[in-house]
């Protein structure tokens, strides 16, 4: 017969992670819907924020259009739950850290928690990148190029969609030196091999530049360049790191 108690002990800290993970859990979402919560009176004054940059750009007297009957009150708020988690991302990601972090070696700690805070500062950078330097630019050559005998009266909602998908590519975009120097770490390429594929990484920059932003050289030019000059930054942390991690000398116990 099998050992009840046994199977009872082996089974219990499952059931404790379980019951962390779901603690953690709420407490992530209790964040957002408590900056939710002290920006809901602001939903409107975020999305004129938002909307500052093409707003700026439209004949004297436009505005912006609400074509859906409730996008006037759902569009807003949808922005600041968007915002929300945006705010909400570094508490987040200190949750899944506790959870994560006694899993983990001492040397794997000293990694990945400078990788973690890193990747935060460069998502928000990237985010800022594109709403204080991309979007001025971009909409000054998209409300140029149409016809004369065409009015520009932007849908909020069209816009909030649009910008969105933007901020997400920058943020993502930003990301990149923190991809770059976990697969030296992990071992899954050479510092040397990466290098050698730089061209094909340029190349690879440059489509997304033309898939993930509006069809013009600008906004292509601004998203590709500062992908391939993240892509050196990580390198160079990568062999860096990667050097430090083989040297016996500097490699420490756990």
């Amino acid at each position: 017969m099998p050992n009840r108690d046994a199977e009872s002990d082996q089974g219990q800290p499952l059931i404790e992670h379980i019951i962390e993970l779901r603690s953690r859990l709420i407490k992530a979402l209790l964040s957002v819907f408590i900056i939710f919560l002290a920006l809901f009176y602001f939903a409107n004054n975020i999305y004129d924020f938002i909307a500052l940059p093409l707003q700026r750009l439209l004949p004297e007297g436009g505005k912006m259009a609400a074509i859906d009957v409730t996008a006037t009150l759902v569009t807003p708020l949808k922005l600041t739950l968007y915002v929300s988690v945006y705010i909400a991302v570094p508490y987040i990601l200190y949750q899944i850290w506790a959870f994560v972090a006694p899993a983990l070696y001492l040397r794997e700690k000293k990694i990945a928690l400078p990788l973690l805070i890193s990747s935060i500062v460069l998502f928000y950078i990237g985010t800022a990148f594109a709403y204080f330097l991309v979007f001025p630019m971009v909409f000054k050559f998209l409300t140029s190029v149409g016809p004369k005998s065409v009015v520009l009266w932007p849908d909020m909602s069209n816009y909030l969609d649009f910008v969105i998908k933007l901020f997400f590519a920058f943020g993502a975009a930003f990301e990149i030196p923190i991809a770059t120097i976990l697969l030296i770490y992990s071992g899954v390429i050479s510092p040397r091999s990466m290098a050698s594929k730089r061209p094909y990484v340029i190349v690879i920059c440059f489509v997304l530049g033309m898939l993930m932003t509006p069809p013009d050289v600008m906004s292509q030019l601004l998203l590709a360049l500062p992908m391939w000059l993240l892509f050196e930054a990580g390198l160079f942390f990568g062999r860096f790191l990667k050097a430090r991690v083989d040297d016996p000398q500097t490699a420490e116990e756990t």
